[in-house]
């Protein structure tokens, strides 16, 4: 937890591998799933900083594979949730245990040449938004997904220990394994069959890294203030207000600003809270799919922020 740009708190508990018998530590990284997606984002706000794209530029500019159907979607309907691409995860055959990667994400969006909606009349959480923004990183910058936030953010913003985690290509060293509870115990679940895209949620990273990237968003270290609120503005839509904005969920609690996020993936639950106007961060990484750590989040902060 950070409070006023101090870290007032930095636990771990438990286990990072039942297997080996490996404890759990601030150093240990986690796979962060969803929470990934401010990262995605803000490579795609580093892009149009650069002049290499625009938020209201056709992704079909940059992805032609896509159907006819998708001529209307630009970036920023991605970035918000609101193109009316189809989810991937409905689209994935019964019969796929292979894991998917992002290249493959493209080809069952493609086979689609329709849309759920029309382009930013509303909100629905799709995770092929994502993979295809991570895509389209790719091809603008010339560099890999994992390459481009390594060195436009996680280096310039001092986060050693994270990375987009590509599974033969790099490594976790601190990682932890993801686990379910069954019959009393825990067995891990550690992999599915989605868990190998990078846009939408493949990003590995620790307390002590997500404090640095606090820390960024506070100090304008990537970004100016003005582009930051322009991403933690969620759009006016027909049926009334959104509540995401570029990678990040954006409402109130309890009266104060809050932007949040969880992360929830084959055997992790994830949630970081901010609470710009306050200075407070809560940042509960865990390895098992159960739990609810936003709740928990939301009770810490009512201690912090309501005693």
């Amino acid at each position: 937890m950070v409070q006023n740009g101090q870290v007032v708190a930095r636990r771990a508990y438990g286990m990072a591998d039942l297997e080996r018998g490996v404890a759990a530590t601030p150093e240990t990284d986690y796979r962060l799933a969803s929470v990934s997606k401010q990262f995605t984002a803000m490579s795609i706000m580093l892009l149009a900083k650069d002049a290499k794209l625009r938020y209201d530029q056709p992704i079909r500019d940059f992805l032609a594979e896509l159907p006819p159907a998708t001529q209307p979607v630009t970036v920023r309907h991605l970035l918000n949730h609101t193109s009316g691409i189809w989810d991937y995860e409905a689209l994935i055959p019964e019969s796929r245990t292979a894991q998917l990667n992002d290249d493959d994400v493209l080809t069952l969006v493609a086979s689609r040449d329709s849309l759920t909606t029309a382009p930013g009349t509303a909100y629905c959480y799709s995770n092929s938004g994502y993979v295809l923004l991570g895509m389209i990183v790719a091809r603008v910058s010339k560099m890999s997904f994992p390459e481009f936030v390594r060195t436009r953010i996680f280096v310039p913003v001092g986060m050693p220990s994270s990375v987009a985690h590509v599974e033969g290509v790099d490594t976790v060293p601190r990682r932890a394994y993801g686990y379910s509870p069954r019959s009393g115990s825990f067995v891990q679940t550690d992999q599915s069959v989605t868990s190998a895209t990078l846009g939408d949620g493949g990003i590995y990273s620790n307390v002590d890294d997500l404090v640095r990237w606090d820390q960024a968003l506070a100090d304008g270290t990537l970004i100016d203030r003005a582009s930051l609120t322009e991403a933690t503005t969620p759009p006016l839509l027909p049926g009334g207000p959104s509540e995401y904005g570029f990678g990040w969920f954006v409402d109130r609690y309890r009266g104060e600003e809050r932007w949040r996020h969880t992360g929830e993936t084959s055997g992790f639950r994830n949630a970081i809270l901010r609470f710009p106007e306050r200075k407070l961060t809560i940042i509960i990484l865990t390895n098992r799919s159960s739990g609810e750590p936003q709740a928990i989040g939301e009770r810490i902060a009512d201690r912090f922020l309501f005693r």
